[in-house]
């Protein structure tokens, strides 16, 4: 049985990503990794879409699209969010902000650690690849540990999120002007 998730609430937490990331606001920062951004989108990430305009003049419905594209349906975080709603909106956010193989390497290492010594599920190869595998790992580990599962495993989430943001600006100080930022906007506690 294949479920999805509504498409309405999958445009709702686009939004959202796209107001942590400024809304309509154009940066040209050059400290910022991803320079020339608009709707949270990077030149880089743009171009590689087949964008070939102004980063300025940048539409909505562009941004929306490729953030769909590149953050919800490429990573398979569309089916994650299909089994765990709260999960799969941790993983889009933090994908758009660290990439997307940085947050299902975050997913499949902590439900591997969660794995109560490799008896609940089959340990995942952590490659920063959602497939079948991961997905039926989650699926094992949310049936198991239920709610409760569900508050520790975004509480896991969170703080290698909040720890990447601090390695970050540890090796790279001119990151450090984002750091207070980062965290206010991007780790729930």
């Amino acid at each position: 049985m294949v479920i999805t998730f509504p498409e309405d609430r999958i445009e709702h937490l686009i939004t959202d990503v796209m107001k942590a990331e400024g809304w309509d606001t154009y940066t040209n920062d050059p400290d910022d990794a991803g320079k020339e951004t608009k709707w949270g989108i990077t030149l880089a990430s743009a171009r590689a879409y087949g964008y070939t305009g102004a980063m300025k003049d940048l539409s909505e419905a562009v941004a929306r699209a490729m953030y769909r594209k590149r953050y919800v349906d490429e990573p398979r975080f569309a089916d994650v969010l299909a089994i765990e709603p709260n999960i799969g909106a941790e993983l889009i956010d933090t994908g758009v902000n660290m990439g997307t193989a940085v947050a299902a390497t975050f997913l499949q290492r902590w439900l591997n650690g969660f794995n109560d010594t490799g008896s609940r599920y089959g340990d995942l190869h952590v490659d920063g690849r959602i497939g079948t595998v991961t997905l039926d790992a989650l699926r094992a580990f949310v049936r198991w540990r239920g709610p409760q599962g569900i508050t520790v495993l975004m509480r896991g989430l969170n703080g290698v999120q909040a720890t990447r943001y601090l390695e970050i600006t540890e090796s790279k100080p001119s990151q450090r002007k984002y750091l207070f930022g980062w965290v206010l906007n991007r780790v729930e506690m």
